[in-house]
């Protein structure tokens, strides 16, 4: 009988981008901490393969180079409804579930809320085969209309690409 098997993934090949962020948080590591010899200070780490990974690089390039960036959390509140009970036997048991509340956020809301240079952007991040759903779609004709920036980033190097040209 044959087996499927998944093609292996390629390694983590960092893009020369994601290297110059590096070397940008280290500078500015130093600059917050200039008591403590650079030697001592944590190297920067930085990935852009997963879309958590992607949204810290944006953040935080966008703040070191005089942007305001903030990750917006669009996922909704966790109730936690479970308790802890003693059966007969005199063992603790938990029951319940956890339901998630919706967020407060407007739906299709962008992954990031930046300013740059006095211009309101939004920048939703999309890795892989991700796409925009009907609500991002329309959050971002709304915000178009109203004069903002709307950017779907896949990957660090074309971001900063389009950050030079636009900015």
């Amino acid at each position: 009988m044959e087996t499927l098997q998944r093609p292996k993934k390629q390694p983590y090949k960092k893009p020369q981008a994601v290297r110059d962020l590096e070397a940008m948080a280290d500078i500015d590591n130093q600059q917050r901490h200039p008591n403590i010899p650079p030697k001592y200070l944590a190297k920067s780490k930085y990935r852009d393969d997963t879309a958590n990974g992607l949204t810290k690089c944006i953040v935080d390039y966008i703040r070191f180079n005089g942007g305001q960036a903030e990750r917006i959390n669009t996922m909704g509140i966790p109730r936690d409804n479970r308790k802890t009970v003693t059966d007969v036997l005199g063992r603790d048991r938990l029951i319940g579930s956890v339901e998630w509340r919706t967020s407060g956020t407007t739906k299709g809301s962008a992954d990031i809320s930046a300013t740059i240079h006095g211009q309101s952007v939004k920048i939703e991040v999309k890795i892989g085969h991700d796409r925009q759903s009907d609500a991002q779609r329309d959050y971002q004709a709304s915000v178009e209309q109203a004069g903002g920036v709307y950017y779907i980033a896949k990957d660090f190097t074309n971001f900063v690409r389009w950050y030079k040209e636009r900015f």
